[in-house]
């Protein structure tokens, strides 16, 4: 008998729910989720270790780098062996599902997605809430002088928003697509127990009642880290609390277009979408919901 739990993977944007997703899953006493683990970048770190240029990639055989790899979750996550059912969250993952898929052929990968325009709106407002601190987010004056530089800085391929939007486009237009969900931000919000009860379908769990009023979920040491007070505290009640944007005009234009995932075409990913009055359904396996 497998003594291992079960994997699934959390990923997708920032600031697009994976903080509020794992909140709602940790209710159910079969699973285990958080924030951002550190296991990404062990991952990233091992295999670096093992991969060309390094001494000891030579004598590394492909089915040890497997063993140790899988080891790495076994082994961080041990303290939680009587969870059945782990997710763990990184956006670093969208990027690795070849990798995943080899290790965990029966895992999943549920990606939160929301409108660019309002993610980056959404790191503006933590930025100006907390004015007498350099947030880690950005290197140096160049960086942080103003809106714009910040934002544009947090779209390049190798920072916060356009590493993991992407790493969130190959995914979802590669080959192992059909294992990853996408979960708009605002539909979870909307309607948490609609969401809910897809997500299970989708990783194939039985259904479990979550309570959608009383949430707790605060992690203040990692984010006076980064210089980012209040990055993942959950509200106590799952809502959607609309809100005029803080990001000029032109700004917020040049990055509301950039949901890809809007288009079903080119693509075997499931998507949780919202059902416009009227509109057909979708092709494949993508999803609409009334809200």
């Amino acid at each position: 008998m497998n003594s291992h739990p079960a994997f699934h993977f959390i990923s997708g944007l920032p600031r697009s729910g994976s903080t509020l997703l794992a909140a709602l899953l940790q209710q159910n006493p079969r699973f285990h989720a958080g924030m951002t683990s550190p296991v990404g970048s062990l991952f990233s770190s091992m295999l670096n270790q093992f991969g060309a240029g390094s001494e000891f990639g030579p004598v590394i055989t492909q089915a040890q780098r497997k063993r140790l790899l899988q080891g790495l979750f076994y082994n961080y996550y041990a303290e939680q062996c009587g969870s059945p059912v782990i997710f763990d969250t990184n956006r670093l993952w969208c990027s690795k599902l070849p990798a995943l898929m080899e290790l965990f052929p029966d895992a999943r990968v549920i990606a939160c997605v929301r409108n660019v325009a309002w993610v980056m709106d959404s790191i503006e407002r933590r930025y100006r809430a907390n004015p007498f601190e350099n947030t880690k987010l950005f290197s140096d004056e160049t960086e942080r002088n103003t809106v714009y530089s910040r934002v544009d800085t947090l779209a390049q391929r190798n920072r916060l928003v356009g590493f993991a939007w992407a790493a969130l486009k190959e995914a979802y237009y590669g080959e192992h697509a059909k294992s990853l969900l996408l979960v708009e931000y605002d539909l979870l919000a909307q309607a948490p127990e609609k969401v809910l009860r897809l997500i299970y379908d989708f990783i194939g769990e039985p259904y479990f009642e979550h309570d959608v009023e009383h949430l707790h979920y605060d992690a203040p040491a990692f984010d006076q880290a980064l210089g980012l007070a209040g990055l993942h505290k959950v509200r106590p009640r799952v809502a959607l609390e609309p809100r005029t944007t803080i990001l000029p005009p032109d700004l917020f234009e040049q990055y509301a277009n950039l949901d890809f995932w809007r288009s079903a075409r080119h693509s075997a990913a499931n998507v949780i979408r919202a059902k416009e009055a009227g509109s057909p359904q979708p092709n494949g396996t993508q999803t609409s919901m009334p809200v």
